[in-house]
């Protein structure tokens, strides 16, 4: 009868291995702040916070994943930014309440590990932390034989993401859309392409071939990480509403914070589409609405604030490198109704 092992089942002993957690253990070190106690390796981690220095505070917290984005990094065989997107999604969305991130965890699942594809996606994910200023302080690897396909043992195998952040902001500077009102405008912020929503559609559009290569390129580029620039925004401007243009676009995401009898009117012409958003329209035959309720179509966040901010705000934004236009205002609708969404073509 066969003797079977753990190691012989596909799971490695990494919690025993000193060189991989010697490497991990430098990567996790690069994003520490102040507040972040206790070992790297632990079995749970540890913040002070009380290093945070708000007087009044209130935790945020936020999950997400990449989806089916990973699938291009592994068309084009790279998979150090894919991290990136991984902490984007998750503390883009902290900062939409005006929180400031503190610290990270990931979850990372394969069906066989590969030591040098893991180490690149967790040097995408400390990147990450390090751009929005937050330490990643844990994170579980789950290596599951038989879950995932391991592909021909000539590249990285199959694996999933998930991610969690947690920050902090003081309660008398919530941001909860309660403030916006009749005539505020939405000042559109320029994303850095699909970010990491809708590549099940665009997966439907372009071929295998396609996606190993220019337009696979393109459609990797990591999702922008707003969190410094908006912060500062958020010291030096007064911010009724902020949104993260994700899943569902404009017609599902500005109704999370638009308060009720109000809506919010978008001119799609106000703004310089990228060009790919308009290769995969023509190409997919896709209607603009369905653009625009799948894709950012080139916003990656909405500031909802007075008229009078914008230079102000624009001026800001633009020493961070980040591009915005004036792309809609907010009208009044139907008293009691739900929030609504208009888009002008």
């Amino acid at each position: 009868m066969k003797s079977w092992t753990y190691e012989k089942a596909g799971v490695p002993h990494l919690k025993g291995d000193a060189r991989y957690n010697s490497q991990i253990s430098k990567l996790i070190a690069s994003t520490r702040v102040p507040g972040v106690m206790g070992s790297a390796t632990g079995f749970a981690s540890l913040f002070d916070f009380r290093k945070a220095g708000i007087r009044n505070p209130l935790l945020v917290s936020s999950t997400d994943g990449v989806g089916t984005k990973l699938e291009i990094a592994h068309f084009q065989k790279r998979h150090d930014t894919i991290g990136l997107d991984l902490v984007a999604m998750c503390v883009n969305d902290l900062i939409t309440s005006g929180a400031k991130p503190l610290f990270f965890l990931d979850y990372f699942a394969t069906g066989k590990f590969h030591p040098k594809g893991t180490q690149q996606v967790l040097k995408g994910i400390t990147a990450g932390c390090r751009q929005a200023g937050c330490a990643l302080v844990g994170g579980e690897t789950a290596i599951m034989p038989g879950f995932y396909s391991t592909g021909a043992g000539n590249g990285v195998p199959q694996y999933d993401l998930a991610g969690f952040s947690v920050g902090v902001v003081d309660r008398s500077k919530v941001i909860d859309g309660s403030k916006i009102r009749k005539g505020d405008v939405l000042l559109g912020l320029a994303s850095t392409g699909f970010h990491s929503n809708g590549y099940s559609l665009l997966r439907k559009i372009f071929s295998p071939a396609q996606l190993r290569g220019k337009i696979g390129k393109e459609l990797l580029k990591p999702t922008r990480i707003y969190v410094k620039p908006v912060l500062q925004l958020l010291q030096r401007v007064p911010v009724a509403g902020l949104v993260n243009i994700t899943g569902g676009g404009f017609p599902d995401n500005l109704p999370r914070v638009v308060p009720k009898g109000l809506s919010a009117s978008i001119s799609l012409n106000s703004w310089p589409r990228p060009r790919i958003f308009s290769l995969v329209q023509d190409s997919g035959n896709i209607t603009t609405f369905e653009m625009a309720r799948t894709f950012n179509m080139g916003i990656g966040m909405v500031a909802i604030l007075k008229g009078r901010y914008v230079p102000k705000a624009q001026g800001l934004l633009k020493r961070h490198q980040i591009r915005s236009w004036v792309i809609g205002e907010i009208k009044q609708g139907k008293r009691r109704s739900k929030s609504a969404v208009e888009l002008i073509n």
